[in-house]
């Protein structure tokens, strides 16, 4: 029987050991802890300081578990010392190098040499797996993926959201993690960048290269803002997509095009994103690709060669061009031209039609986003009857919103970026939708006069990006008291957090919960990657008129940093 993966509560005959790995190694791998780890516990410490490691101190490690962002939680073999390290999987035993201390954990950033492999180890097929930093856990199992994922949320839950894993309401609440049916090629859209210096792995770092022959196409290796590895196919993206990158690839350094790579040192350059999308066209629903060449100033004569290769390709049916005259990295451009084509594609999701630009905002695995709206939908609720206000917070382009439209009497959508609001109005019209409103607008910054725009809510969409909801807007949501909301988290630490909040309060600042979290559900959308998503339904208690507190047993659990007003 293979072991469960994740965050396991060690032996309890060394419970500081528990409080040990519960305070620091969270409050390292997750920004939103901030305490440090000794205010919060009292570690006995040990009577040798050889118990600490140094720093370029070589060790044998065994790994336990993944920590949050995909890091390996290890321990010293022969003291039970906690290290972090990239790219260790559970049960491998390995020497690693001390890189640095932080606290009362170290952290190490190569593995020296691997003693023996860790647990449910396959072979990784990407060529790149063990190089590039996008899919940490290829060459682990896909279900030991999973567990591991399900297994850090239930740990984030407990500890961070202080939600008691011995209420006996607790294991109808935690779900189990819907996994991804597809592993690779799921997503639609992958951001490649130019760079005139070529990432080599060490023992190639004597071959020097000069000009062209150290240009690179691909994507940044792990710490390095200069460097790009090299890639000519990505299995994450779909096949038109590597047919795209090939062509590019066989030619945009040929010196003959005088085509030049941005030098983030010394500015100067010219191509410096591509931007590969992938779509399906509405009727025939096969395959549509948009290609975005993000450079630093309009030359389209440069470009040209390009286009008039890629173009024959016959899934591209729109090629742009984003102009990015900034010193940033950033692929959004301030003007836009069109090359080759139309200016969008289109994906279906839930039986609408959506219209992608250049830079919109769009779930990245479309055929997962299905689950994941779905999910959305259930914990909604909706009666179906029409007579219902939804609003929707962080709605991007809308797509949460628009596919409950139908459902209910109007949807409300709130947005800080500008262009998403326009696509939303765009994607609404396209749909014929006419009872949706959508309003640009900072939640971080809401004032007293938010909330008088739009009728009391009977349900409230929240899907903020990775650092949560700011206490101004948990402070709203309390005080508004809309029956339901369906929290939908891309980072589970911050979504631990912001359950703890409306639930149980924040008692510092006397503010009481009055929300009970009926469901939690994560959901892999990204295979072979740390990241997580979460779908939860918090229902309002029904004794929250009179105490506004929350129903569910609070456990113990770590402090977790507030947002601070402004």
């Amino acid at each position: 029987m293979l072991p469960t993966y994740g965050l396991r509560r060690v032996n309890s005959g060394r419970p500081w050991l528990q409080n040990f790995r519960r305070s620091s190694i969270f409050s390292s791998a997750i920004p939103a802890i901030q305490d440090s780890e000794e205010s919060q516990f009292d570690m006995p410490k040990p009577q040798t300081q050889s118990y600490f490691p140094k720093r370029g101190q070589t060790l044998e490690l065994v790994c336990e578990s993944l920590a949050f962002k995909g890091k390996g939680l290890c321990k010293v073999a022969d003291t039970g010392f906690v290290v972090l390290c990239d790219r260790a999987l559970p049960g491998e035993r390995f020497l690693g190098r001390v890189t640095r201390r932080k606290g009362n954990y170290a952290e190490v950033v190569s593995k020296v040499e691997t003693i023996s492999p860790h647990w449910d180890i396959v072979d990784a097929p990407c060529e790149y797996a063990s190089t590039c930093g996008g899919c940490k856990t290829q060459n682990l199992l896909y279900e030991a993926q999973v567990r591991a994922k399900e297994q850090q949320v239930r740990e984030l839950v407990i500890h961070v959201g202080k939600f008691s894993d011995k209420d006996p309401e607790f294991s109808s609440i935690m779900k189990p993690i819907v996994p991804c049916n597809i592993q690779f090629h799921y997503r639609n859209k992958m951001e490649f960048s130019f760079a005139t210096k070529k990432w080599l792995p060490k023992e190639l770092l004597h071959e020097k290269e000069d000009g062209a022959s150290a240009y690179a196409l691909g994507l940044h290796a792990p710490g390095f803002f200069d460097k790009v590895l090299n890639v000519n196919k990505c299995l994450l993206q779909s096949e038109p997509a590597n047919a795209v990158l090939a062509a590019i690839q066989e030619c945009w350094s040929d010196p003959q095009l005088g085509l030049s790579p941005y030098d983030v040192h010394s500015h100067d350059g010219f191509l410096k994103h591509l931007v590969l999308r992938t779509g399906r066209d509405v009727k025939t629903g096969l395959p549509e690709l948009m290609v975005n060449f993000v450079t630093s100033s309009y030359k389209p004569e440069l470009l040209k060669p390009l286009v008039q290769k890629i173009s024959t390709i016959p899934e591209v049916v729109s090629i742009v061009n984003n102009i990015n005259t900034s010193v940033g990295s950033t692929s959004v451009g301030e003007q836009e031209y069109i090359l080759h084509g139309k200016s969008t594609i289109t994906e279906i999701l839930r039986g609408l039609t959506f219209q992608i630009s250049a830079n919109s905002f769009f779930q990245t695995n479309t055929l997962q986003a299905e689950v994941l709206y779905k999910l959305i939908e259930d914990c909604a609720g909706l009666r179906g009857d029409g007579s219902e206000i939804v609003l929707d917070l962080f709605c991007g382009t809308g797509t949460i919103g628009l596919t409950l439209s139908r459902r209910v009497r109007h949807v409300y959508g709130y947005e800080v970026v500008p262009q998403a609001i326009s696509d939303a109005h765009r994607n609404a019209k396209l749909n014929g939708i006419c009872n949706a409103t959508f309003v640009e607008g900072d939640l971080n910054k809401i004032g007293e006069n938010f909330g008088k725009d739009f009728p009391k809510p009977d349900v409230v969409i929240s899907d903020p990006n990775r650092p949560g909801m700011h206490m101004k807007l948990i402070k709203f949501l309390l005080k508004l008291k809309a029956p339901r909301i369906v929290y939908v988290s891309c980072n589970p630490a911050t979504c631990a957090r912001d359950l703890d909040y409306l639930c149980h309060g924040v008692v510092e600042q006397n503010i009481q919960g009055c929300y009970k979290l009926k469901s939690l559900q994560p959901v892999d959308m990204f295979p072979h990657t740390p990241h997580i998503e979460c779908v939860c339904l918090l229902e309002l208690c029904l004794s929250s008129s009179s105490n506004g507190q929350a129903q569910l047993q609070r456990g113990s659990g770590w402090k977790i940093a507030q947002n601070e007003e402004t």
